[in-house]
């Protein structure tokens, strides 16, 4: 159980906060209630459906079971299904919501290190007439579910407390560093289908969002004493290695009293690269050596995976030279292919193998996040982290530049979740870099005497003032790279313009973009229209601008054209870690305010 560092009263209104760490391969949920005058208590959840009552871990796998589309059973009790043809586990789900920024790489390492050589990485399908969106409903309820139960039997009079706060929970969603807005929101609906919240509205209220290495960072340091190594000034990294991502994140202490604060230091890295990967080299080994055996059958491979992956992948340090895969009974033998009573043993080079080429994936994405910086310390979390053999590697390659790679021993435990609650109590973090380009799509007048323009007058309209202008200008709000404060808004002035004034104007929407090239572009397409590679789609803001109407104005051009126009404006709000949006207009120097809804493009690829 962790509580407040310094024994920090808690001042807030009551609440009860739950936080979500639902991971590629194992899920997580921690929670505390809070009241004024009490020193906060974070637990985790450990008593699940399935499991067994003397285990006492927090960590459930992250699978759904279906039979014919129908939701059948979730989390451990899932596991029952699994290699039962008459059903569909949906497992590693969480790769199909990854961007395709973190996709740098879809080859999985092979055992041999010849990576050129190995077949594409095969995000395992969805059951058949289930959806993403399903898949992730099912699970939340069936999470929030068991977490509901058990608040309600191990806390204090709880069902009382759970009928008094239940309508108002605080739900903190964990999520890799690489992602954004799009997957946020695909989250927030799957809360609203699952029961979790009730409407868009309420989501928007009571859903936050903090990216598992932010997470991380709060449980460590809640862990630790910090004060005998953290000074004002200093920098440390933290690296989550989870079950599909390692995210990496610097941070600077910009104060130790009357809090602790912390700042980032530049954009956080997010690579593809995470334990699952090394499962996949596992059975690209597997299926290797026994490409002649009998036993290089689909079934026979994957109880290899899963026993490798249940001992040997966990408890290997390098220096085992046999390890033995239970997989079989005394009868399954098949010697020329080393399967002797159902075991067969892989050297101490072939894991090493299978690992080698993930762990190099995650130090080269730590040392480009470091950029030549010296460290002192570097705190390692996260399930894949836990491994020996990953912790061996990390400490010689980082080892070797004078940084001690701190660890806290708590396998049973997802430091992401019990650190998702700290974080909201504590927020330690006080400014974020931004990780990309955030802008918008514009019109700009046209410039006969500008080259560049002349380039795209193909793209020239006439405006309702009867002026020349050119689409597809970029305008930047928020630039890669920008140290992004806490409550940090933006206002973005937009014109309308019309021949006639409108009489409503309840279909306006923007499109907010990522320039994720290199330095700043001008322009969302080429000289032909065509959109640029490095643009993709965030979301749209839509909003009724008819209360906007008000303001408008008629004016006469310089053609001698009468048209109205009217301006407004779009403010952008990161609130911590999410973005928000409200539409800004004014009438006779008063300025008012209004709703925005935020739509997330396709996360689906």
């Amino acid at each position: 159980m962790a509580t407040q560092s310094d024994s920090q009263v808690y001042q807030g209104e009551e609440k009860i906060i739950v936080a979500i760490d639902l991971g590629t391969t194992h899920t997580a949920v921690s929670f505390a209630h809070a009241y004024p005058g009490s020193v906060v208590d974070v637990r985790m959840v450990t008593k699940w459906k399935g499991q067994p009552e003397a285990a006492g871990d927090s960590k459930i796998p992250t699978i759904v079971a279906y039979e014919q589309g129908e939701l059948v059973a979730c989390g451990a009790e899932a596991r029952e299904y699994l290699g039962d043809e008459a059903y569909e586990v949906s497992k590693w789900f969480k790769l199909h919501l990854h961007p395709d920024s973190m996709n740098f790489s879809d080859e999985p390492p092979a055992y041999d290190n010849d990576t050129s050589a190995s077949p594409a990485m095969e995000i395992p399908p969805l059951p058949s007439n289930v959806t993403l969106a399903e898949v992730y409903t099912d699970f939340m309820r069936y999470v929030f579910g068991g977490f509901r139960t058990f608040f309600q039997k191990t806390t204090p009079n709880g069902l009382a407390i759970w009928d008094r706060l239940s309508s108002n929970i605080v739900v903190v969603l964990t999520t890799p560093n690489g992602w954004d807005t799009r997957q946020q929101e695909f989250l927030k609906e799957a809360a609203q289908e699952a029961g979790i919240v009730q409407s868009e509205e309420d989501a928007d209220l009571r859903i936050e969002f903090v990216t598992e290495g932010e997470a991380s960072v709060h449980y460590v340091l809640g862990k630790i004493n910090h004060k005998t190594w953290l000074k004002k000034g200093s920098m440390f990294a933290v690296t989550d290695a989870g079950g599909s991502t390692v995210d990496s994140t610097l941070y600077v202490c910009k104060a130790l009293e009357p809090k602790l604060e912390l700042e980032e230091v530049c954009a956080s890295e997010c690579v593809q690269a995470g334990g699952v990967f090394v499962d996949r080299a596992a059975r690209s080994l597997f299926t290797e050596k026994l490409s002649n055996s009998k036993f290089g059958d689909e079934e026979s491979i994957s109880d290899m995976v899963d026993k490798f992956e249940q001992r040997a992948k966990r408890i290997f340090d390098g220096s085992q030279e046999s390890n033995v895969i239970e997989f079989g009974s005394r009868r399954d033998n098949d010697r020329e292919h080393g399967i002797i009573q159902g075991k067969i043993v892989l050297t101490a080079s072939e894991v090493c193998a299978t690992f080698d080429n993930v762990i190099k994936r995650s130090t080269d994405s730590c040392l480009k996040l470091l950029r030549g910086r010296k460290i002192k310390h570097l705190l390692l979390v996260g399930g894949f982290g836990e491994s020996p053999y990953f912790r061996l590697r990390f400490e010689e390659g980082f080892g070797s530049h004078g940084t001690d790679v701190v660890t806290v021993e708590e396998p049973s435990k997802k430091a992401a979740a019990e650190g998702a609650v700290m974080w909201y109590i504590k927020q330690m973090v006080s400014a974020r870099i931004a990780r990309f380009t955030l802008g918008t799509q514009l019109i700009v007048p046209f410039d006969p005497a500008r080259a560049e323009h002349l380039k795209r007058r193909s793209q020239v309209f006439i405006h309702a003032s009867g002026d020349t202008y050119l689409q597809d200008a970029f305008r930047t709000i928020v630039e890669k790279g920008q140290l992004i404060p806490q409550d940090f808004s933006k206002l973005v002035s937009y014109n309308w313009s019309r021949s006639e004034k409108p009489e409503s104007l309840v279909d306006f929407y923007v499109d907010l973009l990522v320039w994720e090239g290199e330095g700043n572009t001008k322009w969302t397409t080429d000289v032909n229209g065509n959109r640029l590679p490095q643009i993709r789609d965030l979301c749209s803001i839509e909003a009724d601008l008819t209360p906007t109407i008000a303001g408008f104005n008629q004016l006469t051009s310089k053609h001698g054209i009468k048209y109205w126009k009217g301006s407004y404006g779009v403010r952008c709000i990161y609130n911590g870690t999410k973005l928000q949006a409200r539409l800004e207009w004014k009438v006779e120097d008063k300025t008012y305010q209004g709703p925005i809804r935020v739509i997330p493009a396709s996360v689906w690829k």
